[in-house]
């Protein structure tokens, strides 16, 4: 879709059912791209970049240069491909800064030393504080912090158009689960709040869609529509009403099929874990049950 001097596109990952954009200021060519996804084959332990590539197939197709690249947190259903972009490119990596609370969570759970992670932000050239403001070539973007979800969470507003991260999805589908280390019910519905606050006929932008009732795909709404018909947050639901639903949902879901590679990769900014001494790198699971 286009405005003056803005244009955004979407790609679809459809392994992990994951939203990337490309956002591009026509004036300056200036571009940036939100959550990009590294392709990975769980079973075979092979990385691939594929749908990297494609977002740098349109860049350069359009004439137009990586700024920046924007996570809104540190995912757990897919592999970033912030580190490989940025490589290509020279790009700077964005996140919220509450990714210190995040990397020094699981700093813990995958026992990394400190030569692996400083648990500081490191891996990341950027950490947007809440409200901040930016710019993608002459676009003025503002950081709204919304976790609940995970420490992590922000939401980027480009101009008029926001990008929520896993805070909501679609209407028909709801909200993110909030079972995460350092999730939170409570506090994800104060994040919405302040989503809702934002003008109606703000376009959002989803991070996922999982196609509930085998409906077609759909990656936008309206701050005014998800007001409306959120199945788990509407306008007018009470804060204790949300939680209970949401932490009764979450009792119900399975762990995420990625979350060890994901989130072991994604803390480092979507650098894998260093080589071992034959050269090999290695992803680590916590074992549980029977020892």
């Amino acid at each position: 879709m286009t405005r003056p001097s803005l244009h955004i596109e979407m790609f679809f990952e459809q392994d992990s059912a994951t939203f990337s954009y490309v956002v591009a200021d026509l004036q300056s060519k200036q571009a940036a791209i939100i959550d990009p996804v590294l392709n990975y084959d769980a079973a075979a332990g092979q990385v691939s970049t594929e749908d990297a590539d494609k977002l740098l197939s349109y860049l350069q197709a359009n004439g137009w240069q990586l700024q920046w690249i924007l996570e809104t947190h540190a995912h757990a259903d897919h592999l970033s491909a912030a580190h490989y972009l940025k490589q290509k490119t020279g790009a700077s990596i964005a996140i919220g800064e509450g990714i210190r609370k995040v990397q020094q969570t699981f700093k813990v759970v995958f026992n990394l030393a400190d030569t692996e992670l400083q648990a500081k932000g490191d891996y990341f050239d950027k950490l947007f504080t809440d409200n901040e403001q930016f710019t993608i070539g002459s676009l003025q973007a503002t950081v709204i912090n919304t976790p609940g979800h995970t420490n992590d969470s922000v939401s980027y507003l480009i101009a008029g158009h926001l990008f929520v991260g896993d805070s909501l999805f679609m209407p028909d589908a709801g909200t993110a689960r909030c079972d995460f280390p350092g999730g939170d019910a409570h506090i994800l519905f104060r994040s919405i709040q302040r989503i809702y606050q934002l003008p109606e006929d703000t376009t959002i932008y989803m991070c996922h869609d999982y196609q509930p009732n085998g409906r077609e795909l759909k990656y936008k709404t309206t701050v005014l529509e998800q007001k409306n018909h959120n199945i788990h947050v509407k306008a007018d639901t009470a804060e204790a009403d949300f939680v209970a639903k949401r932490e009764a949902r979450d009792k119900t879901l399975a762990v995420p099929r990625l979350i060890y590679p994901s989130v072991q990769v994604n803390i480092r900014g979507g650098q894998l874990p260093k080589a071992e001494d034959n050269g090999q790198r290695y992803i680590k699971i916590p074992l549980k049950g029977y020892l």
